[in-house]
């Protein structure tokens, strides 16, 4: 089992790729955005719509299923590694061959072409999908940091330059493209497995009965989720659809460095202590805790800033894209309910029972959204928040009885967070008012939000905050007496 302090090293490198990764990457999404235009990024954001319902399937299942039995070896590795390059290579060839029917779909003309190219990650990423399962399933989350870094270095200088020379929308492409390639490459070099010559479908067949109702169920929720995106396209400009997605990128980076850098460690700790229900609890709990506590005032703290953040660094073309941002704060800011929970219940192995949620969700979310389309893309968003409440509550149904641990408990644990988060947003927002410069704005809302926000922890004793203070102290001191001990 694994100890507190390889965790606590494990959640803090997984951080720290995460965060790093994610810096660059909306630098210079923010560059590139000032030189293209909405339209451009709308195509784009299309494409990937597609490109990751496919990629689901080489993506998700198998390599939780990798993870999540506890003897998975060599055999079950080079098993799913060589199903998914049969598999990616024939979703690819489906890719190819339906790009021009989607072309004339969307009206777009040069849409066949960027999906073709686009495409090519599917490819890569039948590599890089059982490369994850072993880091993940092995606690080597330090070797993330070097491939994750490396492809968003070489990408970002790749994108930025061909976007100054005029490239357009090939920038984003081979942004993209590029990115994945060098990530998949320097994890070829860094990880100690390499695919064997055995294969077993006795070996598929156990991953199977696991993995492919999760599987499923990932393709059900990510089939769901694009609707949204799809929906837009079609029925309203490329433009909104940009909007849209912008005001999705903004939260997700916040939340994708925090909320993955703990659920992917944990993950495999909860598979390792999934016989003893009230340890998982306590896990389970801490996980959600911890995961709000930083979550909660960072998505109020977007939302409030919003309006100068976009016009100070997208200019004002991008202003449509504020009220996305707040909406779509408000639902991120409970992801962590959602992660945990859903987490818990495939530590169990109960994978059917994931892919029934899953159904009864989108169900609920597929009639919302035929409602809401009639309205425009405000209303979409609005839908989407309604359905996030409600499956937030299907979510956390089963584990009241699996562990204990019921949604009305998990609120009680995240209402002081939401509470001070509240107060902290409201007083930063009053700074809106001052007629200053944008950039002043955010030199002032920035710290004061933070500072306010450490003041009430530490005036109210929170536990969340005294055990992140109590696991940097540690990993300080521990690196210091490292130091002084060559």
């Amino acid at each position: 089992m694994q100890t507190k302090q390889s965790v606590t090293s494990n959640v803090i490198w997984r951080f720290f790729e995460k965060c790093s990764v994610q810096i660059v990457s909306f630098i210079v999404s923010l560059i590139i955005a000032r030189i293209l235009g909405p339209e451009v990024y709308g195509v784009v954001a299309l494409v990937e719509v597609f490109i990751g319902i496919l990629t689901i399937f080489i993506d998700s299942g198998f390599s939780i299923a990798l993870v999540q039995k506890k003897d998975a070896g060599d055999l079950e590795f080079s098993t799913m590694f060589y199903l998914n390059i049969i598999m990616s290579v024939i979703l690819y060839l489906f890719l190819f061959f339906s790009a021009p029917l989607l072309s004339s779909f969307y009206e777009i003309d040069n849409l066949t072409l960027v999906i073709r190219i686009l495409g090519i990650t599917i490819l890569i990423s039948a590599i890089k999908s059982i490369q994850t399962a072993y880091v993940t399933k092995h606690m080597k989350f330090k070797l993330f940091f070097f491939s994750t870094f490396g492809g968003t270095f070489v990408s970002a200088i790749v994108g930025v330059v061909m976007a100054l020379t005029g490239f357009g929308v090939w920038a984003l492409v081979f942004q993209y493209l590029i990115n994945n390639f060098i990530d998949t490459l320097i994890l070829s070099f860094t990880i100690s497995w390499k695919p064997k010559r055995i294969f077993s479908w006795e070996s598929f067949k156990s991953l199977f009965s696991f993995g492919g109702k999760i599987l499923i169920s990932r393709m059900v929720d990510k089939i769901y989720q694009s609707s949204r995106q799809l929906v837009i396209g079609k029925m309203f400009t490329k433009s909104d659809l940009a909007f849209y997605n912008k005001g999705e990128v903004f939260p997700n980076v916040l939340v994708g460095n925090v909320n993955q850098s703990i659920e992917s460690v944990l993950f495999p700790v909860m598979t390792e202590i999934q016989d003893d229900p009230a340890q998982l609890k306590n896990v389970a709990k801490r996980s959600l805790k911890v995961s709000t506590f930083v979550i909660m005032p960072m998505m109020t703290g977007l939302a409030v800033c919003a309006e100068p953040l976009v016009s100070l660094i997208l200019t004002e073309k991008w202003l449509p894209c504020i009220i996305f941002i707040r909406i779509l704060c408000i639902s991120y800011a409970f992801y962590s309910v959602h992660s945990t929970n859903i987490n818990v219940i495939n530590a169990l192995g109960k994978s059917s029972l994931v892919l029934k949620l899953e159904i009864i969700k989108v169900i609920i979310g597929m009639l919302i959204l035929f409602i809401s389309m009639w309205f425009g893309v405000l209303y979409i968003a609005l839908g989407f928040l309604v359905v996030d409440f409600i499956c937030q509550l299907i979510n956390a149904l089963p584990n009241k009885k699996l562990i204990n641990y019921g949604y009305f408990e998990q609120v009680k644990d995240i209402v002081p967070n939401i509470i001070i988060s509240l107060i902290m947003g409201a007083l930063v927002y009053l700074i809106n008012f001052l007629p200053l410069h944008d950039f002043f704005k955010l030199l002032i809302q920035i710290p004061l939000g933070i500072g306010l926000y450490i003041c009430f922890s530490v005036i109210f004793k929170f536990e969340s905050y005294n055990y992140i203070k109590d696991i940097l102290v540690t990993k300080f001191n521990s690196s210091i007496k490292r130091e002084s001990n060559k």
